[in-house]
């Protein structure tokens, strides 16, 4: 049993399913979104600027 619920923790944390919940319950106004978003390009790009050099 506690290897099921362990799979299944890891497969929705993958999918990011909770996010898309915890996203839904509060609005969220357009230029906050926005922001968000281009936190998580800022950080990608940052990541794969530091590995490409390997």
């Amino acid at each position: 049993m506690e290897r099921a619920l362990r799979r299944l923790k890891k497969k929705v944390d993958r999918e990011g399913t909770l996010k898309i919940v915890r996203s839904r319950r509060a609005f969220e106004k357009p230029s906050e979104k926005r922001r968000r978003k281009e936190k998580v390009a800022r950080f990608s790009a940052m990541l794969t600027a530091r590995y490409a050099d390997l």
